[in-house]
């Protein structure tokens, strides 16, 4: 009865994709007319190419390759800087206690549950005093700032399983903050910086609702673009073209949880036990 219940979970959240999958074989010809959902008579593996590099998006025929690189401009400085900031952050509120410590943990961990829709006016504001709106930096400091609660309440969860025996040990020996972070600290987080690091750049990665307010034009991330590719203005759809773009945009995503998955399951069980 479970493996049954299971099966029957699985093909109904995997229907869309094998839709999209199939669709992005087909021809637009093809698709018209019947419908779709179909088997692919002849597989159209142009349909990606022409995604990439060719199909119209926003009246510029350019493919979404230009996208996709706005998105990993994004991501990655995006990714890296949060978890660093997550890692130093939780190992303060959690090893280097401090008086007040657990009230500024609380107003941290507050970022997580406010809803995004609260801080679209608050971050125009701060883009344009700072000058980066309508720029992959200005996407890249919100996601920096948005990251840093769930980074922080992962690695001091973590954290919060060393023994402070160790941290005594080092404070004997003479080490400071950094110091101890870096040779005792840092060295024992590789499970809980690949929670964050795989967290961090699927959920940036997926984000839309920044990218379309906050971007424009040739420097949207790739989310924002597909919206632009559902809405380009016409009445006919290319769902062959439109379904490889999706696939072409979920790639990235999909093969950091691929090859990271295990690790990202390792490392929460072992916050969890800790």
């Amino acid at each position: 009865m479970v493996y049954a219940l299971l099966v029957v979970f699985a093909l109904f959240f995997l229907t869309p994709l094998v839709v999209v999958v199939l669709n992005s074989l087909r021809t637009a010809e093809e698709i018209g007319r019947g419908s779709v959902i179909g088997w692919p008579a002849v597989f159209a593996w142009q349909n990606y190419l022409q995604a990439w590099s060719k199909y119209c998006i926003a009246q510029r025929c350019e493919g979404i390759h230009s996208y996709m690189w706005n998105s990993f401009v994004m991501v990655i400085p995006a990714t890296l800087i949060s978890t660093i900031l997550g890692a130093v952050a939780g190992y303060a509120v959690s090893l280097w206690r401090f008086r007040g410590d657990n009230v500024i943990f609380a107003i941290v961990i507050m970022g997580v549950f406010l809803p995004e829709q609260m801080k679209l006016i608050p971050w125009a504001l701060v883009l344009r005093d700072v000058g980066l709106s309508n720029s992959i930096a200005g996407l890249v400091l919100i996601h920096v700032v948005q990251g840093i609660s769930f980074t922080t309440l992962f690695c001091r969860n973590y954290y919060v399983g060393i023994p402070q025996d160790l941290m005594k040990a080092a404070r004997v020996d003479g080490a400071g903050f950094f110091r101890t972070f870096w040779r005792i600290v840092l060295p024992l987080s590789p499970p809980i910086l690949i929670v964050t690091v795989i967290w961090q750049f699927t959920g940036i990665w997926n984000e839309f609702l920044y990218a379309v307010v906050f971007s424009s034009g040739r420097g949207q991330p790739i989310t924002a673009a597909l919206i632009a590719l559902t809405a380009n203005g016409t009445t006919v759809r290319n769902y062959d073209v439109m379904s490889a773009a999706v696939l072409i945009a979920a790639l990235p995503p999909l093969l950091i949880y691929f090859f990271g998955g295990r690790y990202f399951i390792r490392g929460l069980t072992q916050g969890a036990i800790k």
